[in-house]
This record gives C-alpha cells, structure tokens and sequence, in this order.
C-alpha cells in the first residue's frame, strides 16, 4: 500500500486530559446495566439525530492509493488488501445502531463494506491468537478480544447512508464494530494485530475499558 497521508490538525491535549479525567472520576456512569435483547438504548445514552464528529484534533487525509488494511501477527497467512484488493471482496449492507462513550447514540445507520470474518478468514489465525490490537492512520491503537471482531456484524465500511465514508467520519474506510462503544471501532484503520495477550490501546492506557460493552456501561477500567 502507497504512504502518501496527510495529516492535519495537531492532538488536543486538553481534550485528552479532560476525558481522562472523566476516566478517573468515573464521569457519565450510571451503574445501570441495559440487555440488548430487550433495550435498544443502553445506559445513560442520550438518542441523536445527527453524527458528532469526535477525534484527537488529528484528521489524516487517507487517498485510495495509500488505503487499505494489513492483518499480521499470530496468522498463519498475513494479509496486505490494498483499496482494489478490498473493494473486489465480496460487499454487503448493514444497519445497525452506534454508540459513543461520551453519551450519545445514533439508531438505524445503513453501511456498505466488507464483514470482517471474511477477512479473517484469508488470514487464518493461529490457535494461541486471542486478541487484536489495531492501528489508524492517525497513529490511534485499540485493542479487542478477537471474539468481538470475528463477528457477523462487524464491518470495514466504505459507504455510510448510501455516500462514500467522509474523511471526518474515517473515510475512505473504517471499522464499524455495532455492539461495543464506538472508540473501539477505529477510523482510517490500517492495520490489525493479532495477538496471544491484550495490549491496551490509546484510551485504555489512560483509564478507559479493555473491552467496552455499553449495555454493562463498561466505560472505564
């Protein structure tokens, strides 16, 4: 894959600072738990129309010739899908719900993409991989267990409400991963690393959740 991104903006310290104080205080929790088999909303989630845009302050601009995905580590076949290789995959339609760590969420968002096992499954992991860490464009990383990402429902996106992914939403592609909160789902996603033992990621180290299920409201660590 070509490496011709730019990137704009600088990171926002305060903002950094500021939601890692929320962390600490534990900001926003309700210590309710939700069931997503009977509750749409989890949680102390407060229903938008609109789709905030949050990032680090840093919005690289990703072209088609420098997008697409690499997944190494514990496989037994690494894969490098350059923006041709990934838009020849075959593609399906999703629609599901999403939901931000700072409070809001957003029903009925219609995708275009790639599901995520399909991939996987070119990669072939090895036994002992039990969990991924991932990496944007931007130099943002999270981490998951690779239960939550060999799923049915998570997808690399390219179209959301039947448009190309914008770039301040994480275009041209992005991971969409519906049933966890959203800053598991990484925009501008480059790379995934399959691994024997969680490796927190940006938010993690700095006092959010391992994993994120928002119906547990499980915001911080």
């Amino acid at each position: 894959m070509a490496d011709d991104v730019s990137l704009t903006g600088k990171v926002k310290a305060k903002l950094v600072a500021t939601k890692q104080a929320w962390a600490r205080d534990g900001r926003l929790l309700t210590g309710e738990h939700g069931d997503p088999e009977h509750d749409r909303l989890p949680p102390g989630q407060t229903l938008v129309k609109d789709w905030p845009v949050l990032d680090l302050g840093v919005q690289p601009t990703v072209p088609e010739a420098a997008a697409g995905l690499m997944i190494d580590g514990l496989v037994e076949a690494p894969q490098s899908f350059d923006w041709a290789a990934l838009q020849a995959m075959p593609q399906g339609e999703w629609l599901n719900d999403i939901h931000c760590v700072t409070q809001w969420s957003r029903y009925d968002n219609r995708w275009t993409g790639v599901a995520m096992p399909e991939l996987l499954a070119l990669a072939r992991p090895k036994p002992e991989a039990r969990f991924v860490t991932m990496e944007s464009h931007d130099g943002y990383t999270t981490n998951l267990p690779l239960a939550d990402l060999d799923r049915p429902d998570v997808l690399i996106a390219f179209t959301w409400e039947g448009k190309p992914l914008e770039r301040q939403h994480g275009g041209p592609l992005r991971l969409v991963l519906p049933h966890l909160y959203l800053w598991k789902s990484p925009k501008w996603l480059k790379r995934i690393t399959l691994v024997a033992e969680d490796q927190p990621g940006f938010w993690e180290v700095r006092g959010y959740h391992h994993r994120g299920d928002p119906w547990a409201e499980e915001r911080y660590a």
